[in-house]
């Protein structure tokens, strides 16, 4: 049993380390000369100043939406480990884990959302830049976290607390 809820723990804990990638880091975006556009901010290194220059990625609201459900999943999916080990060590022998199930499943459900509307309304985020580019390893990362989390969500469903 010890096995089973190491694996559980370190897979949710995997899971978290991806949300946090993909929501802070540089890379949703690569434009064709390399530069990266993350989820918060654009920054370009002017070499005439050599200094970096920074301004708000768009003032869309998509994006903001996009923001704002990644933001919401590594909530839910911190309040779901945080829930899950406050479970493991109060709830009586046999009881199954529906709250943490079920705000990771949320958690999922919020990253699967933002990542299809940025992929949706992509060309719109970008417009003050060059066209073209393609998606960044932060987008394939939150699309990663999606079935994962979905899946920890449905095993925390099952699971039942055992001695």
């Amino acid at each position: 049993m010890s096995l089973l809820l190491f694996g559980v723990t370190a897979f949710h804990i995997i899971i978290l380390i991806i949300l946090f990638v993909a929501t802070l880091d540089k890379s949703w975006w690569v434009f064709p000369n390399e530069e990266t556009v993350n989820l918060w901010y654009d920054c370009l290194f002017d070499n005439k100043t050599e200094a970096w220059l920074c301004s708000s990625v768009s003032e869309n609201e998509w994006f903001h939406a996009v923001q704002a459900l990644m933001v919401l999943a590594i909530l839910f999916s911190s309040f779901s480990f945080i829930l899950f080990m406050c479970q493991l060590y109060t709830m009586k022998h046999g009881g199954l884990f529906y709250a943490t199930g079920i705000f990771q499943i949320f958690a999922s459900l919020a990253v699967f959302t933002g990542a299809v509307i940025y992929a949706i309304h992509v060309s719109e985020f970008h417009l003050s830049r060059k066209a073209g580019g393609y998606f960044g390893h932060c987008f394939v990362l939150a699309w990663i976290a999606f079935p994962l989390s979905l899946i920890s969500g449905i095993v925390y469903i099952h699971l039942r607390k055992r001695e």
